[in-house]
């Protein structure tokens, strides 16, 4: 494979499937949330032999570029074994400074220096008048991207940032999805969204986690029935991002953030001792705040966008070949479909 796979065919909502009762936004992506944007710098080089001394790379970034900054934010973490950079920041002020990078997990100190980059070129008064620390968050591809050397640049910061669009951009085996593992298939970015109420909740995953046996597609335990080359050992991490035009205080963004756990159990997560689940939400509004019962849709929203982001990373993702000659397959679209018919949830 010598170039760059392409997303195969439409997303599983487009053949019929449904998760959960809310609908999904126009687009069903984290653009749905006006003013978000996504982008993507994808570094695919080599295959079985070094280039330049650097190996085989299945790498990259992508950026979740909200409309304005500051926005407010929460974090929250299932399980630790990651990082998000500032995450300690927007616990303590509840805000937000950078747009999110997303990255390989030891590339995350070179797109720290991009980020500065981009952060410095936008706003003259960054350095002089005040500090912010960038949010980059990582999960490791070291398992098809050679990890010994950093595949990165620290200007594919502000690469991904100035390729940043709304809907479509795309998912599956792109940007720092390009070498991710979930459930025993390709994974990497995925994003979906849901319309609660007034409100839109949009939800964009790296998704790099879980065993195969795990997989569960609309409750069809699609890891234990299907037969196929699924990769026998789990992966490990994910982070979400989680995006609303609900105003809300900071405590409550912390507490949507959380509810992302809720969408990765529902698509075969338990969380392993050795996978990093962190996740971040922002609001893009302000004025009168969401609070106590009526932050339920949002909840609701949050689990079911981002079960689904999950499914539609691995649906987008074709068979990867990487380091070392491994090859990570793309979930079988007929073998999925063929088993959520006969359960009737297609």
């Amino acid at each position: 494979m010598s170039e760059v796979p392409s997303p195969r065919g439409p997303r599983l909502r487009n053949l019929g499937l449904r998760i959960g009762e809310l609908e999904a936004g126009a687009s069903n992506s984290i653009a749905d949330v006006a003013g978000v944007q996504v982008g993507h710098v994808t570094v695919w080089r080599g295959e079985r032999e070094p280039p330049e001394g650097r190996g085989v790379a299945r790498t990259g970034v992508t950026a979740v570029v909200p409309p304005a900054l500051p926005l407010r934010a929460g974090v929250a973490v299932l399980n630790g074994a990651g990082e998000l950079t500032g995450s300690h920041g927007i616990r303590e002020w509840g805000q937000v400074d950078t747009p999110v990078y997303l990255t390989a997990t030891m590339a995350v100190g070179r797109i720290f220096d991009g980020a500065v980059s981009v952060a410095l070129a936008a706003d003259p008064s960054v350095g002089v008048d005040d500090v912010l620390i960038p949010v980059v968050g990582e999960c490791d591809d070291s398992d098809l991207s050679e990890a010994r050397v950093v595949q990165v640049e620290a200007a594919d910061a502000a690469r991904a940032v100035e390729g940043a669009t709304g809907w479509p951009f795309d998912e599956g085996a792109v940007g720092a999805g390009t070498g991710m593992t979930c459930l025993g298939w390709k994974g990497g970015i995925g994003s979906s969204s849901r319309v609660a109420g007034d409100y839109v909740v949009g939800v964009l995953v790296l998704a790099n986690f879980g065993g195969a046996r795990q997989l569960r597609v609309a409750g069809v335990p699609v890891g234990e029935l299907m037969p196929g080359e699924a990769r026998a050992e789990p992966a490990g991490s994910c982070i979400a991002v989680v995006a609303t035009d609900a105003s809300l205080s900071s405590a409550s963004l912390e507490r949507v953030a959380r509810r992302a756990g809720l969408g990765l159990a529902r698509t075969g997560s338990v969380a392993h001792h050795g996978s990093g689940e962190i996740f971040v939400a922002f609001s893009t509004a302000s004025g009168q705040e969401v609070e106590g019962w009526d932050l339920d849709p949002l909840f609701a929203a949050t689990v079911d966008a981002t079960d689904e982001a999950v499914l539609n990373a691995m649906w987008a993702a074709p068979d990867v070949e990487g380091r070392g000659g491994r090859v990570v397959r793309g979930l079988p679209h007929d073998q999925v479909l063929e088993l959520l018919r006969a359960r009737g949830v297609l």
